[in-house]
């Protein structure tokens, strides 16, 4: 056999050796993840990561972000508040019991009425402000039973409807929503920084000390396609790398951060946004994580599950 062919063998045998052992490093890796975008992912229901204040995606971010599909079936929500009874409990003569005590967030997500048909919750944001006689202070609903404050008719709230998964629509506006429908799980907030589509810097409307000082913010956004962003700037983490693009969030940019993780995840344009309670306040759960805790009483949470 002359060298030539010998070398050809040799380089030939190599090859195939190669092209093996990348199979079977192929086969053994985890799952890849799909390359399609959220937003145009049809099966898509929900969604963890963190990112910088322009929306990208980074391990260090500053802001603990959910996105979630309202018209997923694989998802269902509840609404819980501090309660020192069940919740939807009734008296003798059939009103529903409202006997608030003050809870954190940690203690309002792991006690009996943060369930759901038995399970406990996937993801949980803080929500509703709370009273110095430890109700909640706005509008706020838990699958129709109304556990609303004094400023219930005055304030926004969140809410995902009833219905049909398919059905399912979130909103974001001052007051009960005209179609009942609309009125099955609500969250009082305060501090609307986004409507119809415009962005308002509301700094202002916060005051000197919500805006510039107690900065660990607590949000929520929609999109027009009815997607839901769910953010928590935790400004006091341990973990974060505070760079120019990683810092604690003023009012002027929930914009950037929030059209950002729209348009990196394909999830339209953001429709509405408001605050939920913040300095003390803040707490975002998912997937078993505690991954921001603050210890102040809160007046409500927004939960969500997987059915």
């Amino acid at each position: 056999m002359s060298i030539r062919k010998i070398v050809f063998l040799g380089v030939f045998i190599i090859t195939i050796g190669l092209l093996s052992g990348c199979k079977e490093i192929e086969a053994n890796s985890a799952p890849k993840l799909s390359k399609i975008c959220p937003g145009e992912d049809a099966k898509f229901s929900i969604e963890f990561f963190q990112t910088n204040n322009r929306g990208e995606k980074y391990a260090k971010g500053i802001n603990h972000t959910i996105i979630f599909n309202p018209k997923s079936a694989a998802l269902d929500f509840k609404v819980n508040v501090g309660l020192s009874h069940k919740i939807y409990a009734k008296d003798a003569r059939g009103n529903f019991r409202k006997e608030y005590v003050p809870k954190q967030f940690r203690e309002i997500i792991n006690d009996e009425n943060s369930t759901l048909v038995g399970q406990r919750p996937l993801a949980a944001i803080n929500a509703d402000y709370i009273g110095t006689d430890n109700k909640p202070q706005g509008l706020n609903i838990s699958r129709g039973v109304d556990y609303s404050g004094a400023f219930k008719n005055k304030r926004s709230s969140f809410g995902i409807s009833g219905g049909k998964p398919q059905e399912r629509k979130a909103t974001i506006q001052a007051g009960r929503r005209e179609a009942n429908i609309l009125n099955y799980n609500l969250v009082g907030g305060n501090g609307r920084f986004y409507r119809q589509g415009k962005f308002k810097d509301i700094c202002q409307d916060l005051g000197e000390f919500a805006c510039k000082q107690a900065t660990n913010r607590s949000m929520v956004a929609i999109t027009n396609k009815g997607y839901v962003i769910l953010l928590v700037n935790d400004s006091k983490a341990s973990n974060i790398d505070f760079s120019p693009v990683n810092q604690e969030l003023l009012p002027d940019k929930f914009d950037d951060v929030l059209e950002g993780i729209a348009r990196i995840n394909c999830l339209g344009k953001i429709q509405e946004g408001m605050l939920f309670d913040g300095g003390m306040s803040p707490g975002l759960y998912y997937n078993q994580i505690m991954y921001v805790e603050n210890f102040g009483p809160i007046g409500s949470v927004f939960l969500i599950y997987n059915k």
